[in-house]
């Protein structure tokens, strides 16, 4: 074996030597989001109507109503901001074909420019450029990457992004409700459910970022626990009746 060849053995596979997190915003975002909104609302308005000393099924009918409106809630706002957002990115693939088609010479000059800024040799830049160019569709994708930073075949999904807020949202806010559901009396329990499942969720949630575990599920934590505390005492200041 000639040492090219063993040189090349020896280097690692590019298709496998290292994965990235997914950051499409598909169905991470709105699952993380509403998992989190669900705890944290569900939670609170939870807390607020217990600090109003109302009664234990007052308080179930307020989580329940609270875990079905902000289900349907969290859910038709991530079908609409996606749809929102691909139509938009469809609009401008739109203006970009036709700049293709009916000033072709622009649009290879400002590709090859884009490539000269990122330290390609000019005519190497430009000779790619004609490369790369020759397929129309192609060149609107590379197009689309370079000028508006998004793939046009990896577009998010509205009906994913709807779906996975809506189920995401249900069980965050169900957790908190679950000891009332069952028939409980005491926010205790729904608060210590509450408390263990924002830290878990915060915590799971750094698989998909760099931050540590601990790091990330102590503050979630903080910030639903300070949202509940309010809620409560605006609850017990005002002790606002329900029935």
């Amino acid at each position: 074996m000639s040492d090219a060849v063993a040189n090349l053995s020896d280097r690692p596979d590019p298709e496998i030597h290292h994965q990235h997190r997914d950051v499409s915003g598909g169905w991470l975002r709105p699952t993380v989001f509403g998992m989190m909104d669900g705890l944290v609302s569900n939670f609170a308005l939870i807390a607020g109507v217990a600090g109003a000393s109302a009664s234990s099924s007052s308080v179930a009918l307020a989580g329940w109503a609270g875990l079905v409106g902000g289900a349907f809630s969290m859910a038709t706002g991530e079908y609409v901001s996606v749809q929102s957002q691909n139509e938009s990115t469809h609009a401008e693939l739109e203006v970009e074909r036709h700049e293709l088609k009916h000033n072709a010479g622009a649009e290879l000059a400002e590709l090859a420019q884009m490539y000269v800024a990122r330290g390609v040799e000019p005519e190497l830049a430009e000779q790619v450029a004609r490369q790369l160019s020759r397929d129309p569709e192609q060149a609107l994708l590379i197009h689309a990457q370079e000028e508006l930073g998004v793939d046009p075949t990896q577009l998010p999904s509205p009906w994913t992004a709807a779906g996975s807020s809506l189920l995401a949202f249900s069980i965050g806010a169900l957790l908190p409700l679950l000891p009332y559901a069952l028939g409980a009396h005491s926010l205790w329990l729904s608060g210590i459910l509450a408390v263990l499942a924002l830290f878990a969720a915060g915590a799971g949630a750094a698989r998909f970022t760099s931050r540590n575990w601990a790091y990330s599920g102590g503050r979630q934590l903080l910030l639903g626990v300070i949202a509940a505390a309010v809620t409560y005492g605006v609850g017990s200041i005002f002790h606002a009746t329900t029935g």
